[in-house]
């Protein structure tokens, strides 16, 4: 358990990070001085409304944090697969804790599903991977640690928005500077939100006219539930549902950009994980091999969608996805029909390399193989005559090495 912990306050910090970083930045470089860019910044807060009392209060002083930059771009976690990230994630102690808060806040839960149609799973599972439900919301001075980010080259102007969003809840009187501490990307409070998140969909769920992040439960899950149902979550439906594929089928249909009626998928040969027959409907899906056509199936509904909002990385989406579904009454993911190998990050960068050599854009050269690089897989499997599961073996680098 300690070593969850310990991986989830490293890990994690950047949950709902929505944009990703184009591919041209993982490599750039800072030109120019802190303290002239901060210079600027107060010029550009000024400029938005934000009070010059606060502008001073608030910014003045601040220095740049090397020690964020260096997270931000080592986040290697993600390049795990989706068993082992899962199994240290979810499978041994926070399954019993996450069933334990749904049962002790069942009150809450209720109120909140009623209002915006979220269920109780799907909030418990976010809660407990991105804080260990609020034991690890962090400490880190969130001003310092959105300045930095925001003068840093990778993602400047996505946290220039965060560190306005954050004057402005001073500003405002919503939060007091001191109340501003959380994650090292400048994450508030048990659910991890950014700054412009809180203005947008925080919910003072408790009635204390104040919407507290940090120490509110109630306050905790409705905002989180009103995220989630601004982002396009449909109250009532699935959101992934393990399966059993075919040694044989239409590989390359196994993609998220890719949807068809679970009907559809049926003719295909998928079953329900325990061997049943998938329902002939209409409801639409996309067949989810987060390691390929022998590792774990999945069906993932129009619902999934959000967790790729909320988190980009395949590896978090689909094992934030999968938790929701343990809480929810699911059995333990089976590994597949085969051992799957699978990339070490070092090979994952080579294969991106190769790939971009031969002209695919992969986004970011850091090992993990997310949505661009599986495309690229996919697009490659196919030229080479093997089944098109998106999915990177050694077998694959070595064909194109």
């Amino acid at each position: 358990m300690t070593g969850s912990r310990t991986l989830l306050a490293t890990a994690f910090a950047v949950i709902l990070a929505f944009a990703a970083a184009p591919s041209a930045q993982s490599a750039c470089s800072n030109t120019g001085s802190f303290e002239a860019w901060l210079a600027g910044f107060k010029r550009e807060a000024a400029a938005s409304g934000i009070s010059g009392a606060t502008i001073e209060r608030v910014l003045s002083g601040i220095t740049l944090d090397e020690s964020v930059i260096r997270r931000d771009r080592a986040q290697g976690v993600f390049a795990q697969d989706f068993l082992t990230f899962s199994k240290r994630m979810v499978d041994s102690y926070r399954v019993p804790s996450g069933l334990a808060k749904m049962r002790e806040h069942a009150a809450t839960f209720q109120r909140v599903e009623q209002r915006f149609g979220v269920p109780a799973a799907v909030i418990t599972a976010f809660w407990g991977l991105e804080t260990d439900f609020g034991k690890n919301s962090g400490e880190t001075p969130i001003i310092r640690a959105l300045a930095t980010l925001a003068y840093d080259c990778r993602r400047s102007q996505m946290f220039r928005t965060e560190l306005l969003a954050a004057l402005r809840i001073i500003d405002s009187g919503k939060l007091r500077l001191d109340e501003l501490v959380g994650a090292w990307a400048g994450e508030i409070g048990q659910m991890q939100f950014l700054p412009s998140h809180y203005l947008n969909y925080g919910v003072d769920f408790d009635g204390d006219g104040k919407v507290d992040l940090r120490r509110s439960v109630p306050d905790v899950l409705a905002s989180t539930a009103k995220l989630l149902k601004g982002h396009g979550w449909r109250s009532g439906q699935p959101w992934l549902q393990e399966v059993r594929v075919p040694e044989r089928m239409p590989w390359e249909q196994a993609d998220l950009a890719i949807k068809h009626p679970r009907a559809q998928w049926a003719k295909w040969g998928v079953q329900l994980a325990n061997g049943g027959a998938l329902p002939q409907d209409e409801l639409p899906a996309s067949l989810l091999l987060p390691m390929g056509r022998n590792g774990p199936a999945f069906l993932a509904y129009p619902n999934f969608d959000i967790y790729l909002e909320w988190n980009q990385s395949l590896v978090y989406a689909t094992t934030a996805a999968y938790y929701a579904t343990r809480l929810a009454g699911a059995p333990q993911v089976s590994p597949g029909r085969a051992q799957v190998s699978h990339l070490s990050l070092q090979q994952g960068k080579e294969l991106q390399r190769l790939l971009m050599a031969r002209g695919y854009d992969v986004g970011k050269l850091d090992g993990v193989i997310g949505q661009k690089t599986r495309a690229a897989v996919k697009d490659v499997q196919k030229k080479l005559g093997l089944p098109a599961d998106s999915y990177p073996t050694l077998d694959l680098l070595q064909r194109l090495q």
